[in-house]
């Protein structure tokens, strides 16, 4: 696997992203996640022609909560034609309980907890903690990703407004 330096930081520390950097225009990577009856997914195997695919920390933050409950909220206006899928490395029940108390279920939690395949293969896994480094990624009804931010900053909130944007041109 390689190994990506200078590109995310967690609460100012520099960290080391496992993988390499998914680029606009090429076709998204697969790989196994785990969903909430613990069973193997592919992640490119979501519901819906347009795949967002956040990839947070954990949900039981402060930062992966407030994005993830906005991308539950966005999830309404999109359409049928749109899928979200929230990724960490938070267990899958973690994960169910969570999203039961936040009341979201516009996106779909998959966890990465196994084998980070997920976050090995969109480029995203945090060495020096084994968590995913925050990141949105935006694959067509083609497959082909058409959007990706990683989030300099963990701590910090992705862009949505450009999130959207490039959701509404794939529609």
């Amino acid at each position: 696997m390689s190994e990506r330096t200078g590109i995310v930081t967690l609460l100012g520390n520099p960290v080391t992203l496992g993988g390499d950097a998914l680029s606009v225009g090429a076709a998204a990577p697969d790989a196994e996640v785990v969903n909430g009856e613990l069973s193997p997914v592919s992640i490119l195997d979501l519901p819906g022609k347009v795949n967002v695919i956040l990839s947070v920390p954990s949900l039981d933050t402060p930062v992966c909560d407030t994005e993830t409950r906005r991308f539950n909220q966005e999830a309404a206006g999109l359409g049928e034609d749109v899928s979200i899928a929230v990724v960490s490395m938070d267990l899958p029940f973690a994960q169910g309980r969570w999203c039961g108390a936040a009341g979201v279920d516009q996106v779909t939690p998959l966890s990465d907890h196994l084998s980070a395949a997920f976050g090995e293969a969109y480029g995203v896994l945090i060495k020096e903690v084994r968590l995913l480094a925050r990141a949105v990624f935006v694959v067509d009804a083609e497959g082909i990703v058409r959007y990706a931010e990683t989030v300099g900053e963990v701590a910090d909130e992705p862009d949505y407004n450009a999130v959207l944007e490039a959701v509404k041109k794939c529609l």
